[in-house]
């Protein structure tokens, strides 16, 4: 059963409010205004002198178990919101393989939910390593991008992104953070530019979310009052509010502490917050959580995972 051997983030320690992003973005004071007070929107992590390559080595730099098991990673993953994370020829990926010395690892980028993509890959990785049949392969999952463009820094109407990165050393069985279940609901029809489009995915967000989390928890053997607590995408804290209403789940117990200070750190949410959890105490031992995102691109996806403690 596949495992998270280790997990780590980096966040720039750089903070810029959402107010100071309020000209680049065409905001008016009172759009600003409903961001911070209705969506709990303070201000993003930046590092506007730090590459990606910077933002993907701090987080590696973390991920102690990696030292002296290079050798046994098969397989790197880069999980991507956006399709474009740096300007061509750029490939901060391969630089840091080639610092670490994972000259033996197939290396490539999921991107293909979004947002949600980090869940993808850990999946992904997982499924890697089990048709390998060696039960000593590895995989290292990475997240994080830059807010490179105009689209890469703000999700209209919904969440500012913020800069950072996480990884993740992902084996085929282990003890610690096991994965129990996955669930990906992709949503076809939300791969359009048309305003009425985007209104509906708006309307139907909290209920697929809920859906997919449900989905995950079922095909675990578990139900949500069993689940300890919830590792969210940040994207803002009413959406939250609203799927833990769908659900009937305590808000408080969805990590929702790094969406004022840090904002919707693309892909690496869920593993940032899941260092915010242990941090906290909310990562009890034996207990089932689950982490959990919605992405939109081409089309929408809603997936969640469960892991065990």
């Amino acid at each position: 059963m596949t495992a998270l051997l280790a997990v780590a983030d980096h966040l720039p320690t750089g903070r810029v409010p959402i107010e100071d992003l309020a000209e680049e973005f065409g905001l008016s004071p009172m759009q600003v205004k409903i961001f911070r007070r209705y969506h709990k929107l303070g201000e993003v992590a930046r590092d506007p002198h730090g590459s990606l390559l910077d933002l993907l080595r701090g987080a590696v730099d973390g991920l102690h178990a990696l030292r002296g098991r290079e050798h046994r990673v098969r397989y790197v993953l880069h999980a991507r919101t956006l399709p474009t994370v740096v300007p061509y020829p750029h490939n901060p990926v391969q630089e840091l393989c080639r610092e670490l010395g994972l000259d033996r690892a197939t290396v490539f980028a999921v991107g293909h939910h979004a947002c949600a993509s980090g869940l993808l890959a850990i999946d992904a990785a997982g499924r890697l390593l089990a048709a390998d049949g060696d039960p000593d392969g590895l995989a290292l999952v990475l997240a994080g991008e830059k807010a490179f463009t105009p689209e890469a820094g703000m999700v209209p109407d919904t969440s500012f992104f913020g800069e950072g990165a996480s990884a993740c050393l992902v084996a085929p069985t282990g003890d610690r953070d096991r994965v129990l279940s996955y669930a990906a609901d992709l949503r076809g029809e939300f791969d359009s530019d048309e305003p009425e489009r985007a209104l509906e995915f708006q309307r139907i967000y909290a209920d697929a979310l809920a859906e997919a989390i449900l989905a995950a928890v079922g095909r675990a053997g578990l139900a949500m009052e069993e689940i300890g607590v919830i590792l969210p995408h940040n994207v803002n804290n009413v959406a939250w509010h609203q799927v833990c209403r769908t659900l009937g789940y305590p808000r408080e117990r969805v990590v929702l502490d790094n969406v004022a200070t840090a904002g919707h750190v693309f892909c690496a949410d869920n593993l940032v917050n899941h260092r915010t959890a242990r941090e906290r105490g909310l990562l009890r031992p034996g207990e089932p959580y689950v982490m959990a995102a919605a992405g939109a691109g081409r089309g929408a996806t809603f997936s969640a995972m469960v892991l065990q403690h």
